[in-house]
């Protein structure tokens, strides 16, 4: 399935673009993810749970980025990812781009995502994850603002400053130190995530019917 969503920072696409390539410090922003590895400058390993009702899912996963093009501020990543309970797994591969917006920056983010196993009963309803997944990135856009107000970017930050080939260039301070720098934030509770995604799908039902 195809999802699409956006958000916006408070920076400008030059300083953005650092920031969101910056993995451990953006992934606890992430309801639910930890960074649990740097395996090099473009892999990272780590873990995501979300709660359904009595059902709790925690998939073990690893990303790695296949396309980085700095001066256009474009990436590609695919991830993989497998329940720990063995209930089948999920695979994505994620396209973001910046656009500058007043005076920060746009990330649309773009994903072709597949379930397998039991875990994709739950992805039936397309309307549904492209809800749950647009309530995910509304949080995760609320925490990572707070991150930049708590810890604005620097000059000489240590965020990647750029591409070397295919390879991303790292800051001076090395990236698995900072892994364990901050806590990853809680995941959403299921039924309020998935009461706000109904919501949101009603809005947009009702909405359409409203302007055809």
């Amino acid at each position: 399935m195809d999802l699409h969503n956006t958000f916006e920072v408070p920076l400008p696409p030059v300083e953005a673009w650092k920031v969101l390539l910056d993995i451990p410090r953006i992934a606890p922003c992430m309801p639910g993810a930890e960074l649990t590895e740097v395996v090099d400058d473009k892999t990272y390993k780590g873990k995501c749970g979300v709660k359904l009702g009595p059902v709790a899912l925690t998939f073990n996963g690893i990303a790695s980025f296949e396309e980085i093009d700095a001066a256009a501020h474009t990436a590609k990543v695919k991830a993989q990812g497998t329940d720990t309970k063995g209930r089948g797994g999920a695979s994505a591969l994620v396209a973001f781009r910046l656009e500058p917006a007043g005076t920060g920056s746009k990330v649309i983010v773009d994903t072709k995502l597949d379930l397998s196993g039991t875990v994709a009963q739950y992805g039936r309803g397309t309307g549904m994850i492209q809800a749950v997944a647009s309530q995910l990135i509304g949080q995760f856009a609320k925490n990572l603002e707070a991150e930049l107000k708590a810890t604005p970017v620097a000059v000489g930050a240590s965020a990647p400053a750029g591409v070397v080939g295919n390879a991303v260039e790292l800051a001076p301070v090395a990236a698995a130190e900072r892994v364990a720098v901050r806590a990853p934030a809680k995941p959403i509770s299921g039924f309020a995530l998935l009461w706000a995604a109904f919501k949101d799908m009603l809005a947009g039902l009702f909405g359409g019917r409203k302007q055809g």
